[in-house]
């Protein structure tokens, strides 16, 4: 176990990776360019800080956040838990479109690695958001992934322009991994831009010193992204974005006979007993955009946005039940594969206006869902169909709405409020689904309402501290999967959705402060409490089954810090630290009271770094750990034994070394060392060990 005063020791050295807390990002916390003193807490990661640091995939990119455990269930998959919610209780969006569907289950989703992160330009997210601004899902945490462009506004006026890159990355460690990249951008510049680019990634099996080769863990992933912008009137903008990325055979190893268990101390994981668990995964987002800037200063409007998106996904599971590949299938060893498709169209109206002291942002936007899903089961007598076994149910219609507005004014000298408030209209319909036992599809429909609030405070306490304090709501209305759905959880059970489940909304109150105690030194903190209005929508185990159910009760708390130290031209060190704390209770359950699973267990990290002073060459070294998680309830890990082992998750301390190099203008090289001293480590909830010592190189050249 590590004990917290070695990692507050180690979090007094310092990444030059963070963001300017006195300058934090301005779009998604607010919906507006508008340059407001936040009062949130946020973080900013751009496509250079991902590449320099190695980051594989999206939910990998928040691992050096304060506040957010990267939990992973596969090496496919990835579900951030920022500030103990994860899942569906994230809201995940690109270019601002929400990817939240309503087949999202409950606990950790795989969704988030479907954004391919070298089509990234940056990310943005905003903790403890609430609902008013984007609306059902917002509890944790929203993540805006803003995609790559030409930038033609940033080219000479009327000329035409050319430029590209490509880039390479291998990774040592088990098999091996390659990912190729290549994109163009083209235009002329001031009036309009069209950039294009294809990823292709081979990722082998990983391995670590105690398990071995983790075979099995290795997919392959195809993506390609399009956008096109241009300019068609002095204020006016058009967007047209295109992009799809297609996973093939992602096994949930945890499940597999390739899992042999995991022992470490005291702390052992039990194998798995399934021949095979895959996954096939196909996303793509479509979107068109016009904005505009209204120049004059007499009129009511001063920004708009209109956007219509398409989407489309396709989620293919594959389990192979039985204990041995030479068994014979039978009603408990069995073959079963489930499908599920969903076709989503969406429209967004973003306005903005100056009235009276203050600035006013508010519109509305529309989802709808289009789901149809299927099921087969091999039990001896061949593949059957298996309508109670659908993952949601077919023939299924999602429908959701919403009205917002927040007003941000100064009503004092160096103070900033704002308060807004969101309507939500969500409806739900299904013509097919079957419950367990039953022997016909039933179809069924629902509907919810919601006004949610949220009030902001912010105080500049001189020209180099900040302090902020917040109120804000977050609704989420029962989605399909939470209704009708049907799906393998922790160690294989089957989780079952309840038609009858109502929605779930939570407060947060978060008090935060950021600044400069010294002209070389950043520093941010806040503190948090999130609680449950009415019941939080969990499970509870039965036998062989989850079902959702309202909890009664729900409470977490935490505190982040956050540091730069920029120690002189060359150095620069940053530092973090987070701690929570939080139970859930639920009166199906006996005891009633728990701990919320996978829990962040205090977590620090820590990075001294050297660039040269013609910025040529960097280097930088790295220290990441975590305490035991071991506020684990013994039957919450009982049922899911595969990946937290018996006392907990145990703590780690991890040391990596990174470095680039330009030898001339157009060519950048990188190289990270990884797990230095190769233990063997497993981020808590995760269904696999992390990688052993391992090399990752990667050669970017631009033209």
């Amino acid at each position: 176990m590590i004990h917290h005063t070695s990692l507050l020791l180690l979090s007094a050295i310092a990444s030059a990776s963070a963001q300017d807390f006195l300058d934090p990002l301005l779009i998604t916390a607010t919906r507006s360019g508008k340059n407001q003193s936040l009062p949130y807490s946020v973080a900013n990661i751009t496509e250079e800080v991902m590449r320099q640091q190695a980051r594989r995939t999206l939910p990998e990119a928040l691992q050096y956040t304060p506040g957010v455990l990267v939990q992973k269930t596969a090496h496919g998959h990835g579900s951030p838990f920022i500030r103990g919610f994860t899942g569906r209780q994230n809201l995940l969006l690109v270019d601002g479109v929400r990817l939240n569907n309503s087949t999202w289950r409950s606990g950790p989703v795989q969704y988030w690695n479907t954004v391919d992160t070298h089509s990234i330009d940056h990310i943005e997210l905003v903790k403890s958001q609430g609902s008013v601004l984007y609306g059902s899902d917002a509890i944790g945490g929203t993540l805006n992934a803003f995609t790559k462009s030409s930038n033609f506004m940033d080219e000479t006026e009327g000329a035409f322009f050319n430029h590209g890159a490509a880039s390479y990355e291998f990774t040592s460690n088990g098999q091996g991994s390659h990912v190729g990249r290549i994109e163009s951008s083209f235009g002329v510049g001031g009036k309009y831009g069209l950039h294009f680019g294809i990823t292709q990634k081979d990722f082998g099996d990983i391995e670590d010193s105690a398990v071995g080769t983790m075979r099995g863990t290795g997919y392959g992933e195809q993506a390609y992204d399009l956008r096109f912008d241009m300019k068609i009137s002095q204020d006016t903008q058009l967007t047209f974005a295109s992009q799809y990325v297609n996973q093939d055979d992602i096994s949930r190893w945890h499940r597999t006979l390739q899992n042999p268990g995991w022992t470490h101390g005291n702390h052992i994981a039990a194998p798995g007993t399934w021949v095979a668990n895959n996954y096939d995964q196909e996303r793509s987002l479509t979107y068109l955009r016009v904005e505009q800037q209204i120049a004059d200063k007499n009129s009511w409007l001063d920004r708009w946005s209109a956007t219509v998106s398409y989407q489309k996904s396709a989620d293919s599971e594959m389990q192979d039940r039985r204990n041995n590949p030479a068994a014979p299938f039978t009603t408990a060893n069995f073959l079963q594969y489930q499908n599920a498709e969903v076709e989503t169209f969406g429209v967004d109206l973003a306005l903005e206006s100056t009235i009276g002291p203050g600035h006013l942002v508010y519109g509305f936007d529309y989802y709808n869902d289009d789901v149809a899903s299927d099921a087969f089961r091999n039990t001896g007598a061949g593949l059957v169909f298996r309508p109670a076994s659908r993952p949601v149910a077919d023939d299924a219609t999602y429908d959701l709405l919403g009205l917002y507005g927040q007003y941000t004014w100064s009503p004092a000298s160096r103070w900033e409020i704002s308060g807004g408030t969101r309507f939500t209209y969500a409806r739900a319909e299904w013509g097919a689904y079957r419950p367990t036992g039953g022997l016909a599809d039933i179809s069924g429909d629902n509907s919810w309402t919601d006004l949610s609030a949220s009030l902001r405070a912010s105080y500049e306490i001189n020209d180099d501290w900040l302090a902020y304090a917040s109120a804000s709501q977050s609704f989420r209305s029962p989605n399909l999967a939470d209704l009708t759905g049907n799906a393998a959880s922790a160690n294989g059970l089957d989780g079952h959705g309840s038609p009858n489940v109502d929605p779930e909304k939570f407060l947060t109150l978060e008090l935060g402060a950021r600044g400069k105690p010294h002209t070389d030194v950043q520093l941010q903190a806040a503190v948090f409490h999130t609680f449950s209005i009415d019941g939080a929508i969990s499970s509870y185990v039965v036998g062989p089954d989850t079902f959702v159910v309202n909890g009664d009760d729900s409470s977490l708390y935490g505190i982040e810090a956050e540091a730069i130290w920029s120690i002189d031209e060359n150095w620069s060190a940053t530092a973090f630290a987070a701690w929570q704390e939080g139970k859930n209770d639920i009166s199906q359950r006996t005891p009633t009271e728990r701990w919320i699973p996978r829990m962040l267990p205090f977590t620090a990290s820590t990075a001294l770094r050297y660039t040269s002073t013609d910025e040529k060459w960097w280097i930088e070294g790295r220290l990441s750990g975590a305490v035991d998680a071991d506020r684990v309830h013994p039957l919450d890990q009982a049922s899911d034994s595969q990946r937290i082992p018996t006392n907990g998750t145990p703590g780690y301390l991890v040391a990596s070394l990174g470095a680039g190099y330009e030898p001339v203008e157009n060519l950048k090289l990188t190289a990270t060392l990884q797990n230095l001293t190769d233990d063997d480590y497993r981020i808590h909830g995760s269904g696999q060990n992390e990688p052993g010592f391992g090399a990752v190189v990667g050669v970017r050249y631009v033209w």
